[in-house]
């Protein structure tokens, strides 16, 4: 028997050959399976997890090569004006054009004969090998027709989701990522892809809930009745902000300094005043450059007499003791300096 397993293994029939004794092939495959591979032998030989194992991905369910995917789905439930219209069969679950409509070019004209060659056989063989796996793919973009409900789409149906009017509104930033997974989509369904967003949006609420419920708890706030009276005080302080705001903002436009502006929109660093340093520059009539220079180097003077640091004043000659202190009285009223550095 180990003779022939040596010379022999696989080829069951010159195995039982080789050992006489009246041996069937089945009974010598039988005889080996049991004594040497479920028997002691292979219990002490054979490991009982093997590393490296290859997967096999081609089971049912098993990937986007899986035989499962030529399986025929049940026929579309449409009139047959649309049928008609998509040039749909519904008894065959085919279109009068398929994807990849010259797919049986491939074996048409294929046929096995005896004086064939090894090199042709194996080169019909790819053949066929090339129109199953086109055949995979044909069935694979019917199976995501199906599940996306892109025919209906197609025939301008409403999906038929209870809930479709209850469907929350999706963000700018959910359909650019949904954008950017689409790869995805061949391997997800239309509800696990659904499913995984709605999960990602209840994630965000439960993140921003979590960072309000901890801002509470800064504030003091350690029940829930008492968060009501907290945001009302916040909104209040907020509107007070704002109206604040506007009247400066108003009042500036009553001075008529909004009209100065066009004295020095066109300099440059104009751009990086904000509104109130605008209308200062303005009524100094000092240009936007000069102004941050100036700011710069007091507010840099100022940071180094709190650390300690003599500082000697290196403002420019252009700055005379009215504009710098016009200025001064202008950083320490909107918080750049204190008020022991004017």
């Amino acid at each position: 028997m180990l003779n022939a397993i040596e010379q022999f293994f696989g080829n069951w029939e010159d195995m039982a050959a080789h050992v006489g004794a009246s041996r069937t092939p089945q009974e010598v495959m039988e005889h080996y399976v049991s004594m040497y591979i479920h028997g002691n032998l292979g219990k002490a030989c054979i490991p009982d997890t093997i590393p490296n194992r290859v997967t096999d991905h081609t089971c049912p369910g098993g990937g986007p090569l899986s035989p499962s995917l030529t399986t025929p789905l049940p026929p579309l439930d449409i009139s047959v004006a649309e049928q008609q219209q998509l040039g749909y069969m519904p008894l065959r679950d085919d279109y009068e054009i398929e994807y990849d409509q010259e797919a049986e070019t491939l074996i048409s004209g294929l046929s096995v004969n005896y004086d064939d060659d090894d090199v042709e056989i194996e080169l019909k063989r790819a053949h066929v090998d090339m129109y199953v796996r086109k055949l995979r793919e044909r069935q694979r973009r019917k199976n995501i027709a199906r599940d996306y409900n892109l025919v209906p789409a197609f025939l301008g149906k409403d999906r038929k989701d209870k809930d479709k009017a209850a469907k929350r509104k999706v963000t700018k930033e959910e359909k650019e990522l949904r954008l950017k997974l689409r790869p995805l989509y061949q391997f997800m369904s239309c509800k696990e892809f659904d499913d995984l967003f709605e999960n990602m949006h209840k994630e965000k609420v439960l993140r921003a809930k979590i960072r309000e419920l901890q801002r509470y708890r800064r504030n003091g706030i350690t029940k829930m009745e008492e968060s009501a009276e907290y945001e009302a005080a916040r909104h209040k302080r907020e509107k007070r902000k704002e109206n604040k705001s506007l009247a400066a903002s108003k009042r500036g436009k009553e001075d008529g300094r909004d009209g100065e502006f066009a004295a020095i929109e066109h300099l440059p660093g104009f751009e990086l005043l904000s509104d109130r340093e605008k209308v200062l520059c303005s009524s100094l009539n000092l240009s936007p450059a000069r102004y941050v220079t100036a700011k710069t180097i007091i507010i840099k003077d100022h940071l180094q007499k709190r650390q300690g640091i003599p500082a000697k004043s290196r403002l420019p000659s252009y700055l005379d003791k009215v504009l710098k202190k016009r200025i001064l009285n202008f950083l320490t009223e909107s918080g750049w300096i204190s008020r022991d550095a004017s």
